[in-house]
């Protein structure tokens, strides 16, 4: 494991900085990969979205406080830039984000990247009815396997809250595939 505040260092001295960025990436591209594909579904959006948050990492280094770990910081940034892209497409295509996420998940059928089985494919739709809360909760706790600690540290919500989402996600993927 990487020692964070030498890294941190190295990110913020112009001397260093692209050596450091370069290990950066190679840290976190593959887990920020998968945890923005979660929310997005598409390939393509996700390598998109990735890159946008890569360069805001990279230009707003210098504005990292330490009050968090590095890497929840940049989750957030993955976080919030894949909300951005579900908002900002749901509006050019006039359609709420509950109808550009049944479109999503229609189209990852058709998807050369989604090797998922039907059982996969099944779950997918299951969590695709889930509110954006209780999705993101699901995801980082069920794939990411992130303590409620480190959750509540990105998404900045309490563990207590980050648990009953969590709770109810479950209670609803069940139900879902229980019922259909």
């Amino acid at each position: 494991m990487h020692n964070e505040k030498e890294l941190i260092l190295r990110l913020t001295s112009e001397a260093t900085k692209d050596s450091a960025f370069k290990e950066l990436l190679q840290l976190y591209k593959e887990r920020l990969y998968w945890h923005i594909r979660k929310i997005v579904v598409s390939h393509d959006d996700t390598d998109d979205i990735l890159q946008n948050t890569f360069i805001k990492v990279y230009k707003n280094i210098h504005s990292f406080k330490g009050e968090s770990k590095l890497f929840s910081w940049i989750y957030r940034i993955a976080t919030n830039e894949a909300f951005t892209h579900l908002k900002r497409n749901s509006k050019l295509r006039s359609v709420d984000n509950e109808e550009l996420q049944d479109q999503t998940i229609d189209n990852l059928e058709a998807d050369v990247y989604f090797e998922g089985s039907e059982i996969q494919l099944k779950l997918q739709k299951a969590i695709a009815t889930l509110p954006e809360k209780q999705k993101l909760v699901f995801n980082m706790r069920y794939f990411d396997d992130l303590k409620y600690s480190d959750m509540s540290e990105i998404l900045e919500t309490s563990e207590g809250a980050l648990k009953a989402s969590y709770h109810i996600a479950v209670k609803k993927i069940e139900a879902y595939l229980t019922n259909d």
